[in-house]
């Protein structure tokens, strides 16, 4: 059974957990894209694949993620603290941001996890903090400069980038720092996401495999032994096919650097949206509909809460819809340009215009494809409304749907607090 007809059964199994929004997982479809990967980048031989935490942080996927042999990237004490939780920690993890605290940096040395620093100011803590044996594997983040894809945005390798070391400016002091600290073997690049080419992702990495053979040529021996080769493969959000394939990445690869499969290196990927969005949905109900200046407007519970890049750069981030009857069957008929709309107090809240579907009415419900990836973690707390349940799915070679929670809704009096209902009354009255 494919990614379609398992959505297609679940969305009729699941229809009634739609209250009035929720997200779904296909766990099936989830092992599906580790089984890619992992076969994919076989010929590079060692390889730590890891899931970017951004991207889903979600403990029982991280878990189950896991389970699969996938280990996490973490940018913040949250995800790392999620991380842990979930099981997954120490040197299976791998510590990124461009603002790390000396804390943070004293509890991943402390776990044995493992480190790129951003910069040389962050290089200069770590000599404060390392032991002349550490646990953790250490690296240093390098923007390779070799340009910005189509989302300037998700572009993390411009001339003027504030992620890693910039290359073509400080390549000299880059060596030096290497050679000055034995214990920093691994370099680290990330070209960008969404919108950038894997030929550019390429290029980045190509910048990286000459200087660690530069370095490890200077230093007389393999200092640098092993490269992250960061995340980003783009996905298509056009169709339920993933578009380019772990498989066709890594040729890309190895027609630019053929070198990579040598075994001189260990490597470290970092992917998010293309491991987990294709697996997963959020289905919302309708809940009125109206027609204004002609325009027939569906007013949905899924808005820039759930969907902040798709709300605020539709351009860049549109999302497939499809229409449901209430009982989660497709809705057929003639197709009707619409305005999808979300619950947020501010015009622009759509999360389609004039989209053609089948014309809308109250109780349908709505499907947003392909957000397995960012929609279901990056919650926006506007309005003060709740993140919805997240569940996870399998269909048997029967048919049979089994639903399992990854996150309940948020309850109002957790809404509550977070508005710091506990202290209502620490003001001094007016």
């Amino acid at each position: 059974m494919n990614r379609t007809e398992r959505k297609l059964r679940a969305l009729a199994a699941g229809h009634h957990l739609v209250d009035p929004l929720a997200g779904f997982v296909d766990l099936a479809g989830i092992r599906e894209a580790v089984e890619d990967l992992t076969k994919a980048f076989a010929p590079l031989g060692r390889v730590q694949h890891t899931v970017a935490v951004k991207a889903c942080g979600l403990a029982p996927l991280l878990r189950y993620l896991g389970d699969l042999g996938v280990d996490a990237e973490v940018a913040s004490p949250g995800e790392t603290a999620v991380a842990e939780a979930a099981g997954v920690r120490g040197p299976r993890l791998v510590l990124d941001s461009p603002a790390k605290t000396t804390a943070e940096l004293a509890h991943a040395l402390a776990e044995g996890t493992a480190i790129n620093a951003d910069n040389f100011q962050e290089l200069a803590r770590l000599d404060d903090l390392v032991g002349p044996s550490p646990r953790s594997v250490l690296g240093l983040r390098v923007n390779p400069q070799v340009g910005a894809g189509r989302i300037g945005d998700t572009s993390t390798a411009t001339t003027t980038s504030k992620f890693g070391v910039p290359l073509r400016d400080d390549r000299n002091l880059v060596k030096a720092a290497f050679a000055r600290r034995p214990w920093l073997t691994r370099l680290h690049v990330h070209v960008g996401s969404q919108g950038c080419p894997p030929e550019l992702m390429a290029e980045g990495v190509a910048a990286v495999h000459a200087l660690a053979e530069e370095i490890n040529a200077e230093a007389g021996y393999r200092q640098v032994t092993s490269l992250d080769l960061g995340g980003g493969l783009p996905v298509d959000f056009t169709s339920d096919e993933p578009g380019f394939t772990y498989a066709d990445y890594v040729a890309t690869l190895l027609a630019k650097v053929p070198a990579l499969a040598d075994g001189h290196y260990g490597f470290v990927t970092e992917f998010g949206r293309s491991l987990l969005a294709k697996s997963g949905f959020l289905v919302s109900g309708v809940e009125y509909t109206k027609v204004a200046g002609g325009q027939p407007i569906a007013v949905t519970h899924a808005g820039a809460h759930v969907a902040a890049r798709t709300v605020l750069q539709p351009e860049h981030w549109p999302l497939r819809l499809s229409a449901l009857h209430a009982d989660g069957t497709p809705k057929t008929g003639p197709e009707v340009p619409q305005d999808v709309a979300g619950p947020l107090c501010f015009a622009g809240d759509l999360l389609a215009k004039e989209r053609p579907l089948p014309l809308l009415e109250p109780g349908d419900l709505v499907v947003a494809h392909d957000t397995g990836a960012y929609y279901f973690g990056a919650h926006y707390a506007y309005n003060t409304l709740p993140r919805p349940a997240v569940h996870g799915f399998t269909v048997s070679e029967h048919g049979d749907v089994r639903f399992t929670p990854i996150r309940r809704a948020q309850t109002v009096a957790e809404l509550v607090a977070d508005a710091g209902g506990e202290l209502v009354g620490a003001l001094p009255a007016a």
